[in-house]
């Protein structure tokens, strides 16, 4: 590959993503991104056809002979020969078995070598460490902390997904502590009143005190995850993104000192890209490979 710039595009349950990167600057290149809704309950042509419809109008704004492709795919799925695994799901079924690679290529009319795939919980973190808040470590490990909880891990130049998400944690699973859901539920249980989300919980942390204590509890919970987490990959540095990450500056103190009581002193960052994360570390498979 003689070029710096590749496509880097994020495949969601209902919505294709998708943006020219420059690998050089390690930047989107502006006026690229495309967003565009997608029927991931049709069927395989319908589906194929949607993604390379928009892929061809990013590719009119490369410059001329761009045409490497880096895809975030949710699992499961054969990421290194491009096979769809994704059964049941209730998004893209039609494709269950099939070469999404060559299919996409022959659309496109390039070669299946052209096209790579990741996973798309490890696809924020890659693009963190290749171009944000993980950027200068070779191994990180990222959270997601939101509707959900991701998490992923980065060594060898790659991310993948750790699936945390449903480790066994109290008399439940993780995803059920460390999530949005958890701090509704909590904040019902301490007040007796009803929030949509963290961000209503901040709005009101001036005039409730027991918000501050949800935090911390918040706080005590994650550093006691992360403890096993740490010590399975031993990284350099913790990456947080997600919705709840915009209140870090409310459990980040405690997370910290939660830690050093498990003598674990380790920079823990937010994330710093957004949305763009993904895209970039879609588009950053070329830049690895590259180098390799």
């Amino acid at each position: 590959m003689n070029n710096s710039t590749a496509l880097g595009i994020d495949i969601g349950g209902s919505h294709i993503t998708a943006a020219l990167v420059d690998l050089g600057t390690r930047s989107i290149i502006e006026g690229t991104w495309n967003r565009t809704r997608i029927n991931s309950q049709g069927g395989a042509a319908e589906i194929i056809e949607a993604w390379a419809a928009v892929i061809s109008e990013v590719f009119a704004k490369a410059p001329a002979g761009v045409k490497h492709i880096g895809i975030g795919m949710p699992g499961p799925f054969d990421y290194e020969q491009g096979i769809s695994l994704m059964k049941g799901q209730h998004k893209y079924d039609a494709l269950y078995g099939l070469n999404v690679k060559e299919l996409l290529a022959a659309k496109l009319n390039i070669g299946p070598e052209q096209i790579r795939f990741i996973n798309d919980a490890g696809c924020f973190l890659q693009g963190e460490v290749f171009s944000g808040a993980g950027r200068n470590y070779q191994r990180v490990i990222g959270l997601t902390l939101g509707t959900g909880l991701g998490s992923a891990s980065y060594h060898d130049g790659v991310a993948n997904d750790a699936n945390r998400w449903c480790a066994p944690f109290k008399d439940g699973m993780a995803e059920d502590y460390l999530s949005t859901r958890w701090f509704v539920k909590r904040y019902q249980e301490v007040s007796g009143e009803a929030v949509p989300d963290v961000k209503a919980l901040v709005a009101r942390i001036a005039v409730d005190d027991s918000i501050q204590q949800l935090f911390n509890e918040f706080a005590v919970n994650l550093a006691a995850f992360l403890g096993s987490f740490i010590q399975a990959e031993q990284p350099e540095a913790i990456v947080i993104g997600g919705n709840i990450a915009n209140a870090a500056n409310l459990f980040f103190p405690l997370l910290k000192e939660e830690l050093k009581q498990q003598q674990i002193v380790l920079p823990i960052v937010t994330a710093s890209l957004g949305e763009a994360a993904a895209l970039i570390g879609a588009a950053s498979l070329w830049h690895v490979f590259q180098e390799a």
